[in-house]
């Protein structure tokens, strides 16, 4: 499987790379963009206002350029946090996609999206401030409008990004979860 995966508000991190090396150990191509240039931080909050610096629009056309020479292939978009965000926004707006794996984080979905029964895959931590019970039954209803089949999977007592090692939020038998069922997950497609 061709995967896409992209990186949380913290930027490229070793994280990203090990998940990418855990993927490709399991016989998949994985490409991991640097949305960020190079830029890497320490907190939320600074990778918040980095992220607005860049710009949304500029976030999403970096994606779509990193995307573009292999989404004919039928891509997996996959990816932490705000990269869930953008691999949502990427997969929804990709006839050729096969799957998507979101780790972490969701977005809005653009209205009238749809698409021919995606497989979706969501692991979030519960309670998660980023992604609330109500946005996420929400969201789980739209997601399901647009033709997505969605299966999602909650992990009582993690941090928000629980499986990233380096950070606070990492829970080690959450993350182990996740990973399996994740790549019994991309087995399937």
């Amino acid at each position: 499987m061709n995967i896409m995966l992209f990186h949380s508000v913290y930027g490229l991190r070793p994280a990203v790379h090990a998940a990418a090396d855990r993927l490709r150990a399991a016989g998949h191509q994985v490409r991991v963009p640097d949305l960020f240039d190079g830029q890497t931080v320490e907190t939320v909050e600074e990778g918040r206002a980095l992220k607005d610096k860049i710009g949304k629009e500029e976030l999403l056309r970096r994606a779509i350029l990193a995307a573009a020479p292999y989404s004919e292939e039928g891509l997996v978009y996959a990816g932490f946090s705000l990269g869930g965000s953008i691999a949502q926004n990427l997969a929804l707006g990709d006839r050729k996609a096969r799957g998507l794996l979101l780790l972490h984080g969701t977005s809005d979905i653009a209205e009238g999206a749809t698409v021919d029964e995606l497989p979706v895959q969501l692991h979030v931590a519960d309670p998660d401030p980023f992604e609330p019970h109500d946005w996420l039954n929400s969201w789980y209803l739209q997601m399901q409008r647009t033709g997505a089949d969605v299966e999602i999977y909650r992990y009582p007592g993690a941090g928000h990004l629980y499986t990233d090692p380096d950070l606070p939020d990492y829970d080690e038998a959450s993350a182990d979860l996740t990973w399996r069922t994740a790549l019994g997950f991309l087995a399937t497609l």
